[in-house]
């Protein structure tokens, strides 16, 4: 009998390298959020949207990028969305415009914001971290932080000849 080892989000257990491949659910628990920013008050529900991850590792640095999902919102965010294994957790770090909603019909001011996310792996195949987003001024000036995770998309297709 042959056991193969594995480890959430790391591949075979004999891998030095960790991955982050196939499709996730992304869930952003936002109805959660803290921080100091107005927008950190403002309700709104959880949410979550489907991407495929393709990792690998170049020279000691492993990189995980979105190759496919949704477009966001807003077309300030750096595309593709990148994240970089530093050890225990895979970082995506980027500069970005904050659009600050404000209420219907008010325009919505573009502000400097910082983001870093993090997703670090669980045993049971998913990822748990932070996203924390630090606008610089405007009206949503101050911190925005949220509770994330990542959670592989089984298929749910019958393989031929079953």
């Amino acid at each position: 009998m042959l056991v193969v080892g594995l480890i959430a989000g790391f591949g075979p257990a004999h891998a030095a390298e960790p991955t982050w491949t196939g499709q996730y659910s992304l869930k952003r628990f936002a109805a959660t959020k803290t921080g100091t920013s107005l927008a950190a008050t403002q309700r709104e529900p959880d949410f979550a949207d489907t991407y495929t991850f393709s990792s690998g590792c170049i020279g000691g640095v492993c990189t995980a990028a979105v190759v496919a999902g949704p477009a966001p919102a807003n077309p300030t965010l750096p595309q593709p969305a990148r994240y970089t294994w530093d050890g225990q957790k895979w970082v995506h770090t980027y500069d970005w415009m904050w659009d600050c909603y404000q209420g219907p019909g008010v325009p919505k001011p573009y502000n400097k914001a910082h983001s870093v996310a993090y997703y670090a792996p669980q045993p049971d195949g998913t990822f748990t971290g932070v996203w924390r987003t630090d606008i610089a001024d405007g009206p949503c000036a101050g911190s925005v932080v949220m509770n994330v995770a990542a959670y592989p998309v089984r298929s749910s297709a019958v393989p031929f000849g079953s």
